[in-house]
């Protein structure tokens, strides 16, 4: 079962995350080297059981150290002085390999994601502008807000921009551009638009900084200071590149889940602001189709579970997740004895069938006992609210 194996890969990726700090603590490199190479293909396979959740960026960024340390290009932190006292400095490989790391492609198209119809309106739009051949006054919004409740496809669609454009795609995240190393997250953000810079000679580059309200604002509303200088740094550097009289093409998405707490100097670096709402019945419909690819739903009253689906206020994600729980009840009750083959030989298990059936209300009866959405009418009403004010759509 893909989740029962999923889950494990998961508790392997912690418990080897955990040796590879433990091998840097100890100097050893050789170690961690083979730890970090170790979490690339677990990775790897958890893009397999968990598609599009951002685990084939994390195998990218665990090869990109592994290869830092093997070609001798990893630097090890080293102490500064900061208000008389020493401070580490350093980082995981060098500035350009760390930043490369974080380097993928995208293969999404716009048909691949199931509804979100005026997003995807607005951000194809640009994408044309930004390729066609037009007036030097004309240019594509190069600093894109998507905002929206979580889970409703923000991500998605910033790779789906990637894929059309065929462009080089920084994903990254709070995370991957605060270091807990004195002064290095200004130098990484600046690392990363020069390196977009360069790639944007040959073909546009995409940078996407998921998480973005947890690099610009704390939980208590106030800006701390290591997010501060990064975030001073990050609007100084798209601030720049508006500046810059050149045919290259550098985008900046960012994801917002709480679009109302970004202050006013942030929300001028990003005049194309994309609401990214929750599905309609039919987008609902649309995503089903999408979640159960490969399955028999000709047994299902999609529009019916559509409507249950919307008055739930489900989005993309928590529609991912009742799919998922819906194939698993199927697959359980086809298949009795999954337990008892855990038992076998790896090889012995490969050599077997799952059982499957046609999908039936009942599975997903049994998936919506499971997955509930926590967004009310009320946290609905202030995106629509604030979209009317400040967005784009």
């Amino acid at each position: 079962m893909s989740w029962v194996a999923g889950s494990g890969l998961l508790e392997q990726l912690k418990s080897i995350q955990k040796d590879y700090e433990a091998a840097l603590g100890k100097n050893d490199l050789s170690l961690a080297g083979e730890k970090a190479a170790a979490c690339a293909r677990i990775s790897r396979a958890l893009e397999g059981h968990y598609p599009n959740q951002g685990y084939a960026r994390e195998a990218q960024r665990w090869e990109g150290i592994a290869a830092a340390i093997k070609e001798g290009r990893f630097r090890k932190a080293q102490p500064v002085k900061e208000g008389g006292k020493e401070k580490e400095t350093g980082g995981e490989g060098s500035f350009d390999s760390y930043i490369e790391s974080l380097i993928t492609t995208s293969e999404v198209k716009w048909e691949d994601i199931g509804g979100l119809e005026d997003a995807k309106a607005l951000l194809r739009e640009n994408v044309v502008v930004a390729i066609i051949q037009r007036p030097e006054s004309i240019r594509p919004e190069e600093g894109i807000l998507l905002f929206g409740p979580p889970g409703t496809g923000k991500t998605l669609l910033a790779q789906a921009v990637a894929g059309n454009l065929k462009a080089t795609f920084f994903s990254a995240s709070r995370d991957k551009l605060l270091s807990k190393y004195y002064g290095e997250s200004s130098k990484l953000i600046a690392t990363l638009y020069r390196l977009a810079w360069q790639k944007a000679e040959k073909s546009p580059a995409i940078i996407f900084i998921d998480e973005f309200d947890d690099l610009a604002i704390s939980r208590d509303g106030e800006i701390s200071e290591a997010s501060r200088g990064t975030l001073g740094t990050l609007l100084a550097e798209i601030q720049g590149f508006r500046s810059k009289k050149s045919d290259r093409l550098v985008l900046t998405l960012v994801n917002s889940n709480t679009p109302w707490d970004l202050d006013k100097a942030i929300l001028s670096r990003f005049p194309m602001r994309v609401y990214v709402r929750l599905p309609d019945a039919a987008a609902i419909a649309d995503i089903i189709k999408i979640q159960t690819k490969g399955l028999d739903t000709s047994g299902l009253d999609l529009a019916a579970l559509a409507r249950r689906a919307q008055q739930n206020h489900f989005s993309g994600r928590e529609l991912a997740a009742l799919c998922r729980q819906a194939a698993r009840h199927m697959v359980r009750q086809g298949n009795p004895n999954l337990l008892q083959l855990s038992g076998l030989d790896p090889e012995e298990i490969r050599k077997r069938n799952l059982r499957t059936r046609p999908l039936r209300e009942e599975d997903f009866g049994e998936a919506f006992a499971q997955i509930k959405s926590n967004l009310t009418p009320e946290e609905l009403k202030k995106y629509d609210d604030w979209a009317a004010k400040f967005g784009s759509n």
